[in-house]
């Protein structure tokens, strides 16, 4: 019951970089996706080789939990054709990857205001007792033997998902 694996959260990302039209194509794209009006992300740093100073917005996200979470990640996968590389997933069980042309999305539309342009997509795994980590009063580690594993990542993706994890070429 404790060791099982559930989905937390699937976030979309866009970078834009500088370009404040490309950046708005790129809301567009996520609230095309998902209904939903993605928030800006802001720069903190001065990069000037990038041409990026602070307050600048530079990218947008979108981060969707439980129902919401499940039914778009479903949509996403079938993008990649139900099928994941390994390298798509870390150490923590975290899985990214990326989708060249939003219009392989189901139910997706051609806009040709937006153009063809892709976004990365973040899932999160987690299991009963992560809240410790996050929590406000005595926050602590996940203990070793709760942490999730790429393996343990890779088989709940196919058991849950029906998809395959092929070897990269």
């Amino acid at each position: 019951m404790m060791k099982d694996l559930r989905l937390e959260k699937v976030t979309l990302n866009f970078g834009a970089g500088k370009e404040q039209s490309r950046l708005e194509k790129g809301e567009a794209i996520i609230k095309a996706i998902t209904g939903k009006a993605p928030q800006r992300c802001i720069t903190e740093k001065r990069i000037p080789t990038w041409g990026v100073r602070p307050g600048l917005p530079i990218g947008a996200k979108l981060t969707l939990r439980k129902k919401e979470a499940l039914a778009l990640l479903k949509r996403l996968l079938v993008a990649k054709e139900n099928k994941l590389k390994p390298s798509y997933f870390d150490k923590n069980g975290n899985i990214s990857f990326g989708i060249p042309e939003y219009i392989d999305i189901p139910d997706t539309k051609y806009d040709p205001k937006i153009g063809v342009l892709g976004l990365q997509v973040c899932i999160t795994l987690e299991r009963p007792g992560f809240r410790i980590k996050r929590r406000r009063l005595r926050q602590t580690k996940i203990g070793k033997k709760h942490v999730i594993s790429k393996e343990e990542a890779q088989k709940y993706m196919t058991e849950s998902f029906k998809i395959s994890v092929e070897e990269e070429a």
